[in-house]
């Protein structure tokens, strides 16, 4: 008998610890921030206008800097900013480091497969930026040609799909694609155009640069949200939704992106609107 009740003690300790277990994994992530009360935000560090290092204020800014910091905002907490990189930001996200990923990834089926996503917050499309007079005008010039691209990006991909011919480059971000372009090793680099804007808007000589072609792809970018967490998914989804509606997300738009300023791009898309 003695011993019978220990087995059941024993087996009664293991059901309660594993069911405290299973307490902590199911808790959101929208709980664990506001008990922290600091949301951990993966953002790049070296595009502009998205996110970047500020050199005079020593910080990171940018359009996803000011998209968090709202989401921060909304939830009364402070904001904690990682670098991230395409190819490190997703396992950085289901390794627990961040919270949330603000950093220009395009929502792809594949990597829904590993994350979950919010609402497409920015939509674009990818082009190529040459130098001026350097007589590439689309994907189609590209062919036995090198083109810089970026580790973990789905730009690697794409330019291969509408240019088989090319031999695409891939560096770990665009700073070093954007030099590999200047010193001469590719004769164009490919990703977003809105990345492509920033490179360009920032070089000490911009005249030099030029963005061209059609857009041969569509980039709807998402936050990166951990899996099946359907709380924190929604509450970034009802975020985002009340940003759009109050102008909030347009002022950040404009602050980056706007005519006012070195990275100017026409806004020709509308947020996906719940009733």
């Amino acid at each position: 008998m003695k011993k019978l009740l220990t087995v059941l003690f024993a087996m009664t300790l293991i059901m309660a610890l594993a069911a405290g277990v299973a307490t902590a994994q199911e808790k959101s992530t929208l709980e664990i921030v506001q008990e922290r009360g600091t949301l951990i935000a993966g953002v790049k560090d070296s595009v502009v206008p998205f996110g970047f290092v500020d050199e005079a204020a020593r910080d990171l800014v940018g359009f996803d800097v000011d998209i968090c910091r709202y989401i921060a905002d909304e939830l009364g907490v402070d904001l904690e900013l990682k670098p991230v990189t395409s190819s490190n930001r997703i396992p950085m996200l289901t390794d627990g480091q961040v919270d949330i990923l603000a950093a220009t990834m395009t929502h792809k089926m594949e990597r829904d497969e590993v994350i979950d996503f919010s609402i497409t917050y920015f939509m674009d499309g990818q082009k190529l930026l040459t130098a001026v007079g350097s007589g590439i005008t689309s994907y189609e010039d590209l062919a036995g040609k090198k083109v810089g691209s970026v580790k973990g990006s789905t730009s690697e991909k794409n330019i291969l799909d509408v240019q088989p011919d090319c031999e695409v480059v891939s560096f770990e971000g665009y700073p070093e694609s954007f030099l590999a372009l200047k010193q001469g090793k590719v004769v164009a680099m490919t990703t977003d155009s809105v990345i492509l804007v920033g490179l360009k808007g920032s070089d000490p000589e911009p005249e030099n640069w030029e963005i061209v072609g059609e857009a041969f792809s569509i980039e709807p970018y998402g936050l990166g949200l951990p899996e099946n967490d359907s709380e924190w998914r929604d509450f970034v989804n009802f975020t985002l939704i009340k940003m759009w509606n109050s102008g909030d997300w347009l002022e950040i738009y404009n602050t980056w992106l706007g005519p006012d300023t070195n990275y100017y791009m026409p806004l020709t898309w509308d947020m996906e609107i719940w009733p």
